[in-house]
Formats: structure tokens, C-alpha cells, sequence
């Protein structure tokens, strides 16, 4: 029963919410209508191009950009990095040029002149030894909970030891990071930017540009982005290049200059996700009850920390002891990729407790049943619920056998589970809700989509409230000049803006049950909106349709400013999910081929189930791509980047992912916990699960991702030594 005029409609009592609607801007992306950052061109547009250090460590020691500011077309010239500053990475911008074409920005980044002295570099994180001797590391935390020693010590334990890592990836949008800025006035600044934080972008300008001695207020500037090539974590703000292509718009008298990087400048320098390896032990009693970890753990996020895994993940025993080193690289900077250290933490959690699992001869999902109470509370019953339904849907105890494939041939098949956990409590978000007497609705807030289905979201919660059809509704986004609503991070956006358009649409609604109720006699609470009609409730038969009743309001326009957080539990925090990979090994050529990925996922009340799948999807794709092809390839010797583009940083093709089986959870027990973000939580297992998988398909664990042919190869031949 509702406690609260906001709560969400009852099942019973919904027509859209929870159902599998298609995307309301799909046509818009499908025909190509849809105008990116990168589709930005308003008259009189520059193109603004970098020039780059060659080194991962250097000191500037000459620079001449004469020749490049002299060249006709060539309209600004920005020095980043003067004579006497020291460059961290390869690839790193020293200049940036705005020119009236591509060709002639590209010719004066040519003609810059800039001397360096080299420095020692360090841009391989592995060798945790190698980087302790050159002083490359720095202490990233250390915890002891219980007894680990008395523990381990326990000669009722079993003991299992292993090593487990995955190295430096990068983001890769499809597009790359940058911008379109204009100065529509001296002081009113324009911007067009690929970005997660719409609303925040007037902010994180105007700041940046006042650091730079430009005098501009927040309120003056705007910030727009229509649609999204991709964030995954990487577009929280405008970024050095964003303020650079400011400061050439205000030196090139306004015009307008597109600033968006290259691929290779994109894959060197645009963010990466750190590294982690670790060397763990860990004890369960012989009945197979977890009673122990211990974990030494390194990885790089470039030149400084990046934070460390939360080890042990989900499943902590009793006593446990972690300690984690960063190593400090010259290889560009870090930043949130898709639920940040979770999926370092999964591989080498999951990876340590299946290695346990085998030698206490257990089935693994029968393992983590047993220790799903050393979970947080509040994932427990997902967790049981989960591994039974994963289990079932993989026909696991058809296809799950004791490490190694005894069949006859040389293609060996395998299974292996994993589970995860993510966050996801809707960010701040405010709307206005807009009701005129002609009968449109339309709903207005800051928020931008990553993909997630955004709009979509918002257009079903509004259209679910007033009763009306997903296509009545009218939906603006992607401005900063509409409400404020929170960046898209976390897996916050869903859960933000379904509550906020829900509260302002209630809003909005009591304001028209107002005007409405004497036409119908009755009292405003006696009404329902239902089915396109404001009815009285449970009586069809005293109603007026939609516009009839909007009819009423005469020549007043209902606004309403919806918020979140406000009235009423309408979200929480807190999923868990588990996914089940199967998989073919070929010994002879160490390739490792995905059969299918089986995923049970809980994310709270789902409003639209096609979109929620849809997130599952894509994060199984980036599993797969991180487990099997990804790598950022760094020259020891040179210190550069050897992959910095589509031919030689491998993703998967559509014929590498295999058959993908997704699972929401819902109904009692879920459902009433409101929205919870999804974008993050299914990325985390897939390397853990399919390494897993591997592991049982061979017999011995291939301890670093990705798999590779290679790695595979060499782990069945230390296998066969051993």
C-alpha cells in the first residue's frame, strides 16, 4: 500500500514502467540525425590540432613556435607547456594551434620547435621490484581485521596461493574526447562538449579559464551536448583541451574552434583504467567455510595514485590483512573506468577463491553459497537467488567438471562463475515538469545520455505518472541553461532523473486534478490519471480525456520543479550480480573462444526492462574485450605508447563475443527498493568469470589478463613441467 503520494504505481497498476519499450531518440541515432560534438561546425569554425612530446619524461629546454604563428590561415597559437616545464607522458600537449583548415593546423604543428631533456622513465608497472629500485612507488594503504596468522595457522585449514593481475587498458570512446567553444560576446562564452556533466560544465570553464587569467562568470557561459559518442568514466569535465580551445576561441577574435583529440593523442593521454596485480593466499576450513585472506597488491594510474582494489571483494572472511603499493609511471593519467578498481578487485578475488575451491575439491558455486553470508547484508538473498538462477540458466551442473577437460581433441571446454556488487543511488537531480492547456507536456533538466537510455527513462516515468503514451511527452536535455542535474557517474543517472520527473510529475498532476475536480464534482483526491483520461477513480464513466482536462487550465501553464532527493524512498543503494562464463580453449593454438556468458543482475525497480538489458549487454561486450584483446602496449626502452589505434589495440568483433543470456531480477524483494543504477555493476565479473572458465576448461590458470594465445600457451606448458 503507498505510504507516500510519490512512491512508484504498484505493479498492478503500471502500463509503461518495467516494460521493454524501445528508445524514443533510437530513429534520431539509427538514420544519423543525431548531432554530436564531432558534428559541430558553426560558420567560420577553426580546427584546433596539438603538438605533442615525443618523450615520457622530459624537461622543455628550447621552444620556437615563430614559423607556426606566421603560416597563413594559422589564427591562434597557445603555448601549454613552456620553456623549463617537465612533461610526465608521451603525448602530452606542449602547444595547441587554431587554423582556418585541418591541413594548415597540422602544417604549423609541424614547424613548432621545441628541444627536450630526456629524463628517466618508468612506464612498465609489472616487475613491482624493478619500480621499488628506481623509487617509483608509494604506499596506497594497508588493513588487518581479525587474527590472519592464528587463521592460516589453523591445521584445519586448507590453504591455496596464487597470482592474479590485469594491466592498464584505456578507454577508447568512439568519440574522442574535445570540444566546439565559441565567444558569442567578450564575455559570454558558447560550448558544444563530449561530456558526462552537462550542468557542471559552465562551472568547471568558467573555473579553469579564471585560473588562466580569463575573466568570465559561470552564469555567462553554456554548455551543450546533444548526444554522447561514449564516457565510460573518462568525460566528467571539459579538460585542459576544453579551456585550451576556449583561450584560442578568445585569441582568434571569438571565432568558433573545434578542439578534439586525434585517436593516438585520445588513447595516450585521454585516461586509462589502472592496473592491479596481487599475490594472495587465502584459507577456508575443510568443510569449505572461508576463514582467511592476505593480499599484496601493486598496479599504476600513471604518475599518480588511482586509489586500490577493495580486497578481499563482496566475500570478506573473518580475518583478513590486504596491503597495497601504487607504482608511480610515466604512461598518462588515470581515470573512472566503468565502476572504478571493482573489476581489478573481482579478477583477483573470484581468480584467488575458485583456485581455493578446486583444491578443497568443491564445486564453485557451491562454495560461494556456503560463504554468500560473509557478503553485506543487503546482497545475500540476491546472491543465493542469483547463483541458483545463473546456475540453472547454464545448465552448470551438465557443463561444470573438476579442473581440466578429459575429453578426447585438443578443444578443451570450461565454466567459471564470479560475483559483483556496485553502489548506484540516483545523483541530484532537478526538472521542470510543463503542462499547457493545449494538452503538451513537456519535461526539462540538465542531464545528458551515455547511452543508458536517458531520455527514454525520463519519458516513461513522466508519461507513466500523467497517464498518457511514452511518445506524448516531450523531453529536453543535454543544455546547461535547464535545471540542474548531477553528472553521469556511478551509475547515478537513472536513478536521478526517474526520481526527480516522477516527483515533479506528481507535482504537476495535483495541479491539474485541482483545476479539473468541480467540472466533475468530485474532490481532487478522488482523482486518477489513467489510460490518456483524468478520470475519478475506478469510475471511467466520470472522466474527461487529456486535453479536455488540460482544456481547464484556461491560459495557465502548471510548472512544477521536480528533486531528487525529496519526499518518499523512491531509490536505494546496493546491487549485486552473477555471471557464469562458458567457454572453448584450444590447446594447440592457445585461443580461447566465448560459448556464452550467462548473467543474473538485480538493479531495484527496472523502468524499462529493454534499456536495462541493453546496459547488461554492452558491459559483457567491454568484459570480453578486457578479458581477451585489451592492453595498453608500453615500449620499455622508448617509453611510448606502441597501440595508440583501431589496428593494434584489439576489442572483440562481433563473432568474439559469443551468445549473451541476460536475467533481471524483479518482483517482491527487488521491486521495492526503488531505482538503482545498472550502467557499471555487469562489467565487473566478466574477466573473473571467464578467466575462471579458462582455468577449469585447461587445468591451470592463466594469471594475468587479457588471455591471450600466447599466455595461454605458456601457462599449459608450465602446467605440463609442473
Amino acid at each position: 500500500m503507498a505510504t507516500c503520494k510519490y512512491d512508484w504505481p504498484a505493479a498492478g497498476h503500471r502500463e509503461l514502467i518495467g516494460k521493454s519499450i524501445e528508445r524514443i531518440d533510437g530513429p534520431e541515432k539509427s538514420s544519423g540525425r543525431a548531432k554530436y560534438t564531432y558534428d559541430t561546425n558553426p560558420p567560420g569554425r577553426l580546427i584546433a590540432k596539438t603538438c605533442s612530446c615525443p618523450y615520457a619524461h622530459a624537461k622543455i629546454t628550447s621552444l620556437d613556435t615563430s614559423a607556426a604563428q606566421k603560416l597563413p590561415g594559422v589564427k591562434a597559437v597557445l603555448v601549454v607547456h613552456p620553456v623549463g616545464d617537465e612533461i610526465q607522458w608521451a603525448g602530452d600537449e606542449v602547444v595547441v594551434v587554431a587554423a582556418t583548415t585541418e591541413e594548415i593546423a597540422e602544417d604549423a604543428v609541424r614547424l613548432i620547435k621545441v628541444e627536450y631533456e630526456q629524463l628517466p622513465h618508468l612506464v612498465r608497472e609489472e616487475d613491482l621490484k624493478k619500480a621499488e629500485a628506481a623509487g617509483r612507488t608509494k604506499e596506497g594503504g594497508e588493513s588487518t581485521t581479525g587474527d590472519p596468522a592464528k587463521a592460516f595457522a589453523d591445521p584445519d585449514s586448507v590453504l591455496s596461493e596464487g597470482f592474479y593481475g590485469l594491466p592498464v587498458i584505456t578507454h577508447c570512446c568512439l568519440e574522442s574526447h574535445g570540444s566546439v567553444t565559441m565567444w558569442t560576446d567578450p564575455k559570454t562564452l558558447k560550448t558544444w562538449v563530449s561530456t558526462q556533466n552537462v550542468s557542471g560544465g559552465p562551472g568547471q570553464f568558467g573555473q579553469g579559464l579564471r585560473f588562466k587569467k580569463v575573466d568570465v562568470e559561470d552564469n555567462n557561459i553554456e554548455t551543450i551536448c546533444q548526444y554522447i559518442g561514449g564516457g565510460f568514466g573518462s568525460k566528467f569535465s571539459p579538460d585542459r583541451w576544453g579551456i585550451e580551445a576556449a583561450m584560442l576561441s578568445k585569441m582568434a577574435g571569438g571565432a568558433p574552434v573545434r578542439l578534439m583529440l586525434d585517436r593516438n593523442i585520445e588513447m595516450e593521454m585521454a585516461g586509462a583504467r589502472p592496473s592491479a596485480y596481487a599475490k594472495v593466499r587465502v584459507a577456508a576450513k575443510k568443510d569449505g567455510t572461508l576463514t582467511a585472506w592476505d593480499s599484496d597488491s601493486w598496479g599504476t594510474g600513471g604518475p599518480g595514485p588511482a586509489g586500490h582494489p577493495p580486497l578481499p571483494y563482496v566475500i570478506e572472511p573473518p580475518n583478513r590483512h590486504w596491503k597495497h603499493t601504487a607504482v608511480l609511471t610515466n604512461i598518462g593519467e588515470a581515470r573512472a573506468w566503468r565502476a572504478p578498481n571493482h573489476p581489478q578487485a573481482c579478477l583477483i578475488t573470484m581468480g584467488a577463491l575458485d583456485d581455493l575451491a578446486d583444491k578443497l575439491q568443491m564445486d564453485p558455486i557451491e562454495f560461494l553459497k556456503k560463504n554468500v553470508n560473509l557478503a553485506p547484508p543487503i546482497l545475500r538473498r540476491a546472491y543465493s537467488e542469483e547463483l541458483v538462477k545463473a546456475a540453472e540458466m547454464a545448465d552448470w551442473k551438465k557443463n561444470w567438471h573438476p579442473r581440466g577437460d578429459k575429453t578426447p581433441g585438443h578443444i578443451k571446454r570450461g565454466v567459471g562463475v564470479s560475483l559483483h556488487t556496485w553502489g548506484g543511488r540516483g545523483h541530484n537531480s532537478n526538472c521542470n515538469i510543463i503542462i499547457r492547456p493545449d494538452g503538451s507536456a513537456t519535461v526539462q533538466l540538465g542531464s545528458q545520455d551515455l547511452g543508458t537510455g536517458t531520455r527514454t527513462v525520463i519519458a516513461i516515468t513522466v508519461a507513466e505518472t500523467l497517464g498518457l503514451p511514452v511518445d506524448a511527452i516531450k523531453v529536453e536535455i543535454g543544455d546547461s541553461k535547464f535545471p540542474y542535474d548531477g553528472a553521469s557517474g556511478g551509475s547515478t543517472t537513472v536513478g536521478g532523473v526517474s526520481n526527480s520527473t516522477r516527483r515533479g510529475a506528481v507535482d504537476a498532476l495535483d495541479e491539474l486534478f485541482a483545476a479539473v475536480a468541480p467540472s466533475l464534482g468530485v474532490q481532487p483526491a478522488d482523482l486518477e490519471a489513467w489510460n490518456g483520461k483524468i478520470q475519478v477513480k475506478g469510475d471511467a464513466s466520470k472522466s474527461l480525456t487529456w486535453k479536455q482536462a488540460c482544456a481547464k487550465l484556461g491560459v495557465k501553464t502548471i510548472q512544477t520543479l521536480g528533486k531528487n532527493p525529496g519526499p518518499c524512498h523512491l531509490g536505494d543503494s546496493g546491487v549485486g550480480g552473477v555471471q557464469i562464463a562458458d567457454v572453448s580453449v584450444d590447446t594447440e593454438t592457445g585461443q580461447v573462444k566465448i560459448n556464452r556468458i550467462i548473467a543474473a543482475q538485480d538493479c531495484g525497480l527496472i523502468i524499462d526492462m529493454k534499456t536495462a538489458e541493453s546496459q547488461v549487454y554492452g558491459a559483457l561486450i567491454m568484459g570480453v574485450c578486457y578479458s581477451l584483446f585489451e592492453q595498453k602496449v608500453m615500449d620499455e626502452t622508448l617509453g611510448v605508447m606502441l597501440n595508440p589505434n583501431m589496428e593494434f589495440y584489439k576489442l572483440a568483433t562481433i563473432g568474439d563475443i559469443g551468445e549473451f543470456v541476460v536475467h533481471m531480477m524483479t518482483g517482491p524483494g527487488y521491486d521495492e527498493r526503488g531505482v538503482i543504477g545498472l550502467g557499471e555493476p555487469p562489467v565487473i565479473s566478466p574477466g573473473a568469470a571467464i578467466a575462471n572458465a579458462v582455468t577449469n576448461a585447461i587445468g591451470v590458470r592463466v594469471p594475468t589478463l587479457p588471455l591471450t594465445p600466447d599466455k595461454v600457451l605458456a601457462a599449459l606448458e608450465k602446467g605440463e613441467k609442473a
